[in-house]
């Protein structure tokens, strides 16, 4: 065997062991829980079941894509949980009380999402606050924000059979009587495939990956780190302002003062797909399975008897091993 072939069977059995290490581990789990809970409770194999996974997936998953690029940084969002809520009162206040058309609500959603993104990336990257402190003021900002514009009371947005409920139809529509096809899937495969093409084949994602690997060296090579990191927040934000309109869409009434809990799933999920929990690492398609391994739990677990607590010990726990592994492989690598 020449040098070369050898240099590129290295190359191949490394990405043989990753892929191994993080995204092929985390499918295997999602199998193995599938066939759990399906051999446990016969109710759980019904459609409807895959149906009410996918509806909790989709807000979910679309936070974890765009948390995935702060998370790289070796930064965090804390906000994007009760900012999607907030994001959500403030479109549907404007088309419940203002006769904004649904086009131009969910449009102030997305923005008021990037607005938020941009104000955290300005804060961590120019202002050098540490993301924690930052993003868990803007969580505080936005649950109160939204509160005080809608006063305090729940917001509906179009249903389906109402003027503008259109919108709706994006995520789920009706092709039998009680039978919803939930093509909501189709588009956040695209937008994970959109979002990994980012990751890893634009300068934007390079440069976001060098920034968590060594700040200073991504400087010192003449990246503009700040515009770089900055980035990275507002792509958060503009998820979670995405996550917002897939939230709307799915439940019937968003109440203020909610979705403390949202960012946890979002970040846990990354994480358990291979997210380094110090940066410098990970991918989209990772956090995507890691969120299905979330709702996996949180769907499955009540068909078994166990109450919801227990899906928040066994997530914790199962973040504890994905942070672990972590922690092995990046010593093995000093090592």
């Amino acid at each position: 065997m020449t040098n070369q072939n050898a240099v590129t069977a290295g190359k191949r059995k490394s990405s043989l062991e990753k892929l191994g290490g993080q995204k092929f581990i985390v499918l295997l789990v999602i199998v193995g829980l599938a066939i759990f809970f399906s051999v446990m409770s016969p109710a759980f194999r019904k459609y409807t079941t895959l149906v009410s996974i996918l509806d909790y997936s989709y807000y979910i998953v679309l936070m974890s894509i765009g948390v995935t690029f702060p998370l790289i940084t070796g930064g965090v969002d804390l906000s994007i949980g009760t900012g999607l809520i907030c994001y959500s009162l403030v479109g549907g206040y404007l088309i419940s009380f203002h006769g904004f058309p649904v086009w131009a609500g969910m449009l102030v959603t997305v923005l008021f999402g990037v607005a938020i993104g941009l104000l955290n990336g300005t804060l961590v990257a120019v202002m050098d606050i540490p993301p924690f402190l930052v993003t868990l003021c803007t969580c505080m900002i936005t649950r109160g924000l939204g509160s005080i514009i809608v006063g305090g009371f729940g917001i509906t947005w179009p249903t389906a059979a109402q003027p503008g409920g259109w919108f709706r139809s994006i995520f789920k529509i009706n092709i039998a009587p009680r039978v919803m096809l939930p093509i909501g899937i189709i588009w956040v495969l695209i937008l994970v495939a959109v979002m990994a093409y980012v990751l890893n084949h634009t300068q934007v994602g390079r440069y976001i990956i060098g920034i968590g690997s060594n700040k200073e060296a991504a400087r010192l090579s003449g990246v503009n780190v700040k515009i770089y990191h900055i980035s990275a927040y507002v792509i958060s934000g503009l998820f979670a302002g995405l996550a917002a309109i897939a939230y709307s869409a799915i439940f019937t009434t968003v109440q203020p003062g909610t979705g403390a809990g949202f960012e946890l799933e979002a970040i846990g999920g990354a994480i358990i797909g291979g997210v380094s929990a110090s940066g410098g690492s990970g991918t989209v398609t990772g956090s995507l399975l890691g969120v299905f391994v979330i709702c996996l739990l949180k769907t499955g677990l009540p068909f078994i008897g166990l109450q919801a607590n227990w899906q928040q010990i066994i997530t914790g726990l199962v973040l504890i091993g994905a942070v672990l592994i972590d922690v092995i492989k990046k010593r093995r690598e000093v090592h």
